[in-house]
C-alpha cells in the first residue's frame, strides 16, 4: 500500500491499518507540533493538543473522507483543538483567531510535495550554518528548547544564544529569499510577520 497517496492512506486508516497510523505520526507529528507551538507557545500544551488530534483521528477514522486532504484535516483539527482549549479565555481576541485561520489556509493551499521540498531546502540551508550557530538554532527550533535552557545546556549566556539564533534567521532570510516567510511557518510554525529578534525567543 502506498501511504504517500492521500486516498490510499485514508482508506487504510479507515480500515484500521496500524501501519498507516504510524506513517501518519511519522509524517506529520513534527509539523503539527510546530504549528501547535505557534498557537499556544507552551511545549506541554502543544504536545497535548497534537496527541489529542492523533488519538481522535484514530478513534473516528471511519468518518474520514477519502476525497479530502488528510493534511488539511490534521491542521484544521489542531486549530479546532486550540480553539476548544482557549474558548473560555477572553485574552484570545478575534483578530488573533483570524490570523491563525489565515495560517491554516497557507497549509491547505500547499500540497505534500511542495512542503517536503521546502523542508529539504531549509534543512540544507541549516547544514550550511557555522557549527555553533547550527547547534543553537537546531536546539531552539527543532528540539524546542528555550534560550535559557540552551544557555544552561551549552554553558553560555542567553544573550549569546539570542544572537546566534538571530544570525541564523538572517542567513536563512538571504538564502531562502522570497520563500523565507512561507517556510518559517510550514517547517517551524513561526509567524511570518515577527522580526528576527522576536523569532529568537
Amino acid at each position: 500500500m502506498d501511504f504517500t497517496k492521500n486516498s490510499e492512506l485514508i482508506k487504510s486508516l479507515k480500515s484500521g491499518d496500524e501501519k498507516a497510523y504510524m506513517f501518519l505520526l511519522d509524517k506529520y507529528h513534527r509539523r503539527l507540533y510546530a504549528y501547535a507551538m505557534n498557537l499556544v507557545n507552551d511545549h506541554t500544551l502543544a504536545e497535548d493538543i497534537v496527541q489529542n488530534v492523533f488519538l481522535k483521528t484514530w478513534q473516528y477514522r471511519k468518518k474520514l473522507n477519502t476525497e479530502l486532504s488528510i493534511q488539511s484535516f490534521l491542521y484544521k483539527s489542531i486549530y479546532n483543538e486550540f480553539v476548544n482549549s482557549y474558548k473560555k479565555d477572553k485574552s484570545v481576541m478575534m483578530l488573533q483567531m483570524k490570523y491563525y485561520e489565515s495560517l491554516v489556509e497557507v497549509v491547505e493551499n500547499s500540497d505534500d510535495k511542495i512542503i517536503e521540498k521546502m523542508i529539504n531546502l531549509v534543512s540544507k540551508e541549516i547544514e550550511k550554518l557555522p557549527p555553533k550557530c547550527k547547534e543553537i538554532f537546531s536546539l531552539s527550533k527543532k528540539e524546542g528548547l528555550s534560550n535559557i535552557e540552551i544557555a544552561e545546556y551549552l554553558n553560555i549566556s542567553p544573550k549569546t544564544v539570542e544572537a546566534q539564533i538571530t544570525k541564523a534567521f538572517s542567513v536563512l532570510r538571504i538564502s531562502l529569499k522570497e520563500k523565507y516567510h512561507t517556510i518559517l511557518f510550514l517547517v517551524f510554525g513561526i509567524k511570518s510577520d515577527e522580526n528576527d529578534l522576536e523569532l529568537s525567543q
